[in-house]
């Protein structure tokens, strides 16, 4: 019985203990199977967070084709002759010296050897190598680097030829999916072709015709095994493995390279012994990476433009719309008129025609100017500089250099705005009294050389370049609706919030100041009846097969009722007839504009125009010195300019406008004067003789 009773204990612990091992293991399982469950959830969760992102991120289809970057053509710049036939500017080559080379002049060894050390799964795949980029993430994460590796052939070539070399996740991504799309649309033999003959080889050899030539002084097609290796040998990073730079680096790496093409059995035992054993004979030859040509100032604007359009248009980077337009086989439509431009650089580039020479410490003087069709925008010339150019993409005063305009900014920011808002009309009387207080501020100018008139017309104010009458117009006007009309009805793009301020706007005295460009565009407004029209330079741009591929029309901006824009120009004609601008008068047409001084005489500006043109014209050192000289040397300059351009045109006369009846003194005005109707149709006379004023300051544009 005993015994019967010990078996029956121990029966029931090993019961005990197997129910207990099951229940164990059960809860294992479930714990088990809930941590799976977890991970799915979490899994498909991440799945489909990734998947929103894409698609709201990232699923955008390769911007830039292949077809666009057809390296073998070159692009031009083209103007209009006048017979109307199209003629070559200039022609736009790459930088990078670079010949293509057609995918059967391209020795198998050599492509075989670029994919055995840069991609060796490239004939497998649809773009992008699973294993290396999934290797490669892990690393990164777990590595914490941010070198992401893994890049197949294919997304090496989206990244020479987009430069998005950033390195982010979302780059990284976003060129997975390029690579993915660009291997639906083309097979492996282009993509190895441009491949080959779009990366950088070193020494200054872009692809692989430069990189042959440079190094053994042959031919693609006449390379051996083991000069392809040691080329290819270069990719991986043109510094290191430069044989020029390190023999010994780029040795070891050959034979990495040969070692490589004979475990994928690209070459047998013997040619990769051979290969092994053969010293390349490198043959250091020069190549030429930059072109002789000098670009005339007009070019270069040319190819900013369309740089600048190309980014827009495109939502590309810069070196990718460079790259489009030095090498895409574009033809580009220019604005350029020979003629015009020939008599701008006749004055221009003869520094004796000039009328000031160096400065004291041995500066040269400087000019540039910019003429503009006011009707259409278009700009047949330009210079952005004096003298002979030598240099390409240097300094071009006309378009890139910002400088205070001194008064020509005065019927822009002052007069033009106060009569488009009805403040002002030319009979507007004010007081030009060194004792004004104005109402937004404490500040108030004096008149160059001192002296003031009393109660005189806003016209006289103009005329005379008065800083107190401009002060006082401001005033009723605010620097607010002053700085805003400047940008968004003239184009004006140079401001800063601190030019929203009386002496900025009234004065001239901008902070960083204002492109000659940007002058001369601002006043296109006056003489095209009130409508504002943004420059250019290019018409459209086409392809190599002649497809429109951008189009730039004129782009315009009421900015002033018709009749205001009269009446500028009626004020602006009896400022260089009886004013500061006579010396930009030309002998057979009427001529409107605005001299410009800004402080200690640094700057010297004459903006002006007649029925045909708009031109500016800025003088002055690049550093900052007094310039000395009798007169205005802009004005000078313009008259010259403008006279040889007008020679043969027939006479014009600006509109007659409707004067607005004569008000009290400004200053005790209660309501503002009404804005002066336009005449229905207006008589295409000459302007009224100009007031007899006595003797005035030459200029008012210092304060």
């Amino acid at each position: 019985m005993a015994s019967r009773g010990k078996k029956s204990t121990v029966r029931s612990v090993a019961d005990g203990t197997a129910s207990a091992t099951a229940s164990v293991a059960g809860s294992i399982l479930r714990t088990i199977g809930t941590i799976f469950l977890i991970f799915i959830v979490t899994a498909l969760l991440f799945m489909c967070i990734f998947a929103y992102y894409v698609k709201t991120c990232l699923s955008t289809e390769l911007d830039v084709q292949l077809e666009d970057f057809t390296v073998s053509l070159s692009s031009s710049i083209l103007y209009q002759d006048v017979n109307g036939g199209w003629q070559k500017l200039v022609g736009l080559s790459s930088l990078e010296k670079r010949v293509w080379v057609d995918y059967d002049e391209i020795p198998e060894n050599l492509m075989h050897a670029a994919v055995s050390i840069e991609d060796q799964r490239f004939y497998q795949h649809k773009g992008v190598d699973w294993y290396r980029t999934t290797g490669a993430f892990v690393n990164m994460f777990l590595g914490m680097r941010n070198d992401f590796g893994g890049s197949t052939i294919t997304q090496q070539l989206i990244k020479n030829l987009t430069h998005q070399d950033d390195i982010t996740v979302q780059r990284k991504l976003l060129e997975i999916f390029q690579a993915l799309q660009l291997e639906k649309n083309y097979s492996k033999e282009e993509i190895m072709e441009w491949y080959l003959n779009v990366i950088y080889f070193g020494e200054g050899s872009y692809g692989i015709y430069t990189a042959a030539e440079t190094y053994f002084n042959k031919a693609p097609k006449d390379l051996t095994l083991s000069e392809c290796a040691s080329i290819v040998s270069i990719t991986n990073n043109p510094s290191k493995y430069d044989p020029f730079i390190s023999a010994e680096n780029n040795n070891n790496r050959r034979i990495t390279v040969l070692d490589k093409m004979y475990e994928l059995e690209f070459i047998t035992k013997e040619e990769h012994d051979a290969a092994v054993a053969e010293e390349p004979a490198f043959v250091h030859t020069e190549t030429q990476t930059a072109t002789n040509t000098v670009y005339s100032y007009y070019a270069e604007t040319v190819i900013e433009d369309v740089i600048r359009a190309l980014m827009a248009d495109r939502s590309i980077s810069r070196d990718t719309a460079k790259q489009l337009l030095y090498q895409g086989g574009y033809q580009v439509y220019s604005c350029y008129d020979p003629q015009i431009q020939s008599v701008v650089d006749s004055i221009y580039t003869d520094l004796s025609k000039l009328p000031v020479g160096t400065s004291a410490s041995g500066q040269q003087f400087e000019s540039a100017i910019v003429i503009l069709d006011p009707y259409t925008g278009e700009i047949p010339a330009l210079c952005g500089g004096t003298g002979a150019k030598t240099i390409n993409f240097g300094t071009n005063r006309a378009t890139q250099s910002q400088r205070p305009p001194g008064s020509s900014i005065k019927p822009i920011a002052v007069y033009g705005p106060a009569m488009e808002l009805g403040l002002i009309t030319q009979n507007t009387l004010v007081n030009d009294s060194p004792n004004i207080k104005l109402k937004g501020t404490s500040w108030y100018p004096r008149n160059s050389g001192g002296g003031n008139y009393g109660v005189i017309t806003i016209r006289r104010g103009l005329q005379s370049s008065l800083n107190t009458v401009s002060a006082q117009i401001l005033d009723k006007l605010t620097p607010q609706v002053s700085f805003q009309f400047l940008k968004e009805k003239l184009g004006v793009t140079s401001l800063v919030d601190a030019d929203c301020d009386y002496a900025p706007l009234s004065l001239g005295q901008l902070t960083n100041g204002i492109t000659v460009r940007e002058m001369a565009q601002a006043y296109s407004a006056f003489v095209n009846d009130g409508t504002f029209t943004y420059s250019r330079t290019f018409n459209y741009v086409t392809d190599s097969a002649g497809n429109v591929v951008l189009e730039n029309p004129a782009r315009t901006i009421t900015a002033f009722k018709q009749n205001v824009a009269w009446n500028i120009t009626d004020m602006l004609f009896n400022a260089v007839n009886a004013g500061t601008g006579t010396e930009a008068r030309l002998s057979n047409m009427p001529v409107a504009g605005k001299t410009g001084t800004t402080t200690a005489d640094y700057d010297r500006w004459f903006v002006g125009f007649t029925p045909y043109y708009v031109a500016a014209v800025w003088t002055g050192y690049d550093t900052n010195e007094k310039i000395v000289v009798y007169g205005n040397p802009a004005a000078r300059i313009w008259g010259q300019v403008m006279s040889a351009v007008h020679a043969n045109l027939p006479y014009k006369a600006f509109p007659t406008p409707e004067i607005g009846k004569p008000t009290g003194i400004f200053g005790n005005l209660v309501i503002a004067t009404p804005t002066p109707s336009p005449t229905a149709t207006p008589t295409p006379e000459a302007t009224k003789p100009p007031d007899n004023p006595p003797n005035v300051p030459a200029e008012g544009g210092n304060p």
